[in-house]
């Protein structure tokens, strides 16, 4: 490992803000330094030119002449994880020539002095995330990040012998989710196969079925005060649709819903000829909204960043490809409670230790999810704020766990509306980037309340963010969907929660089909994972598609052209059994049928009955005119929201013709 500093990592005002915070917890701290350090993995050595042509690429920011002194904190992402910083810095290493290097990393370095010694962990905290940093004494302890490790091997559940209670024990410490007639079904079902289950069945099996994929507690039966509700809340949803589907092509059935277009020019390259040109056609709309709350609340950067992605990969990978356009994202958190202005209707009261405040949430998370946007080209340009916590006689209610809404606008070609079948014997394929230990179970996460899962589980399902893989990825659908009634695409599904171990076998359930994979033809980045970390991990900015095999050279020839990492993955069966092999271990850590994956476990019922809060009048007495104006003008949801306009740029794409600050 070779070890290049660099300059500055922070702004003068960032470091004297940062400064102030250490201060407040120790006023014996003087002074504050800072500078990025690159760690370096090489195969071999490298040349004197190699070398000097490296540290050029390392070569940026501002420079900071003084000589840091004082005690050291080397802040570095998580060992056993890779930033979304160094895939792109090594990727660009690697195009410049430097064939040598293998991975690049990036930390901080901060040195700060004191009059006297101070309390060196409790600052180490204030200096990092915990969820998705660590932080180092030195510098050669950064060699852990290229730890390599030998592959770890599946996992047996042994229910033969130790009965139901191994799926018991499986569902906590995997985090699974499962609810107690899951588990029921899942030990019937496998007893019925005469077999033991997987580790990486069991976590593909909690993920299909969460809540975050399956809405299980919105299909669920209502029992209110003793009376069953004639609709569950998804066909409460759905009953707009259902009383008008005028001009509406495809709803509840797609990543994406699609409302007819008026015929016009629209603007894009032709395939045969390579030129832009207008082509006169039907435009169709895409149009998508989801959340991305789990996330957001335990890393509000990362979170909003790929609840963003996720929704741009959303409208891309709808009908057989579409291409977004715009963006918009909302977040509703509880109180701010901001230091030294903490108004008359905040009383914090605590929160979950592993989730962030609703400042910190507020302070990154819409700079995350305008940065992703801007990188991808697609910006935010609406969305909303509110804040909202109410005390009770018995339960205080509020939003600890955010709502971070990421949505947009797009377009689809007319011939690409529907997906099509998956015929026996085609390509599936895996687009995008490779596996890392990213995310893992993060939809089973997301469908637990907070606080219930380990707080371990909850650092596996920190996710991170690429939007340049993702550009990428958008350029070969949009070179796909622009060939027309040739496109190569048959059916396409983004990576989102579960990763692979969802959107494989959602792909081939579509289709009526099954499939047979071979684990070890998806790219990972790190050779020490396990199956069913290869397989369910929720890393980024990833496709799933299926291409008849005529059409795979010319998708092989965009990928490269585009710089696009892609893989062929398996294949299609006519017979529905999804079979994973793995060519390393020579055993099949998937054998089921898909029946047993999709089936249906018991329906869910919810019984409520209506309580009615006990509360007096209101009493505006103690409030003035002039008091209640000021405090109404303090709520976010009057207040001004232009920081979440002023963060991002909404030119990038070309696509915005005029910024929302426009106007009286």
């Amino acid at each position: 490992m070779q070890v290049y500093r660099g300059f500055s990592a922070l702004s003068a005002f960032r470091t004297r803000k940062l400064l102030k915070q250490l201060q407040v917890i120790d006023n014996s701290i003087t002074g504050l330094t800072n500078e990025y350090v690159h760690f370096v993995d090489t195969a071999t050595d490298l040349s004197a030119t190699e070398e000097q042509e490296l540290k050029a690429l390392l070569t940026y920011g501002i420079a900071e002449h003084a000589q840091p002194e004082g005690h050291i904190y080397v802040v570095v992402p998580r060992p056993g994880t890779i930033s979304s910083w160094s895939s792109k810095a090594t990727d660009i290493a690697l195009n410049a020539g430097l064939a040598s290097v293998k991975r690049i990393e990036r930390g901080t370095a901060y040195y700060i002095t004191a009059t006297s010694s101070w309390d060196i962990k409790k600052i180490g905290t204030l200096l990092h995330d915990r969820m998705v940093e660590s932080v180092l004494s030195s510098f050669g302890e950064a060699v852990a990040l290229f730890a390599d490790a030998a592959p770890k091997p599946l996992k047996i559940i042994d229910i033969q012998d130790e009965g139901k209670r191994a799926l018991e024990t499986a569902n906590k410490s995997l985090g699974l989710a499962l609810a107690v007639d899951e588990i029921d079904y899942l030990f019937s079902a496998y007893s019925d196969l005469k077999r033991n289950p997987t580790d990486v069945e069991l976590m593909m099996f909690s993920v299909v079925n969460s809540e975050h994929c399956r809405h299980k507690i919105f299909n669920a039966d209502w029992v209110a005060d003793g009376q069953k509700q004639p609709k569950s809340l998804f066909k409460m949803i759905k009953n707009t649709y259902e009383k008008n589907r005028e001009d509406v092509l495809s709803a509840y059935s797609d990543n994406a819903a699609v409302l007819k277009g008026k015929t016009a020019s629209r603007f894009f390259a032709d395939h045969n000829t390579k030129t832009f040109q207008y082509h006169h056609e039907p435009i169709h709309s895409v149009i998508k909204v989801e959340t991305h709350n789990h996330p957001t609340a335990i890393a509000p950067g990362p979170g909003a960043a790929t609840g963003i992605g996720g929704e741009i990969r959303d409208e891309a990978a709808t009908g057989r490809g579409a291409k977004a356009k715009m963006g918009l994202s909302g977040f509703t958190v509880s109180n701010l409670c901001i230091p030294n202005a903490l108004q008359p209707w905040e009383k914090p009261y605590g929160k979950p230790d592993r989730i962030v405040s609703a400042l910190d949430i507020m302070l990154d998370a819409p700079i995350g999810g305008a940065a992703y946007a801007n990188e991808f080209g697609r910006p935010n340009v609406a969305g909303y704020f509110r804040t909202y916590e109410e005390q009770g006689t018995a339960v205080n209610w509020g939003y600890h766990k955010p709502i971070m809404i990421a949505g947009g606008l797009g377009n689809i070609r007319d011939p690409h509306v529907q997906k099509q079948t998956i015929p026996d014997g085609a390509h599936i394929i895996v687009l995008g980037g490779p596996s890392m230990l990213i995310g893992l179970g993060g939809g089973a996460a997301a469908s637990m309340q907070t606080g219930q899962s380990a707080e371990t589980l909850d650092f596996a399902s920190v996710q991170r963010a690429n939007a340049e893989m993702e550009r990428r990825c958008q350029e070969v659908i949009d070179a796909c969907w622009a060939q027309g009634d040739n496109n190569p695409i048959i059916t396409i599904h983004d990576v989102g929660a579960g990763g692979l171990s969802n959107a494989l076998p959602e792909l081939v359930h579509d289709s009526g089909r099954g499939a047979l994979f071979e684990l070890r033809s998806l790219p990972t980045a790190e050779a020490s994972l396990s199956p069913m970390e290869i397989w369910s991990n929720e890393s980024q900015e990833r496709y799933v598609l299926a291409i008849n095999d005529e059409n795979l050279p010319g998708f092989e020839a965009i990928c490269d052209r585009e710089r696009c990492p892609f893989a062929v993955v398996g294949k299609a069966t006519k017979n529905q059994q999804l079979v994973l092999h793995d060519a390393l271990f020579d055993n099949s850590p998937i054998d089921v049928p898909m029946s047993v994956l999709f089936g249906k476990p018991p329906k869910m019922t919810k019984n409520f009955k209506t309580i009615k809060p006990s509360s007096g009048p209101l009493d505006f007495g103690q409030v003035g005119l002039s008091e209640a104006v000021e405090r109404v003008l303090h709520v976010p949801s009057v207040g001004s929201k232009k920081f979440l306009i002023t963060i991002g740029d909404r030119t990038v794409g070309g696509l915005i013709t005029r910024d929302q600050m426009v106007g009286p």
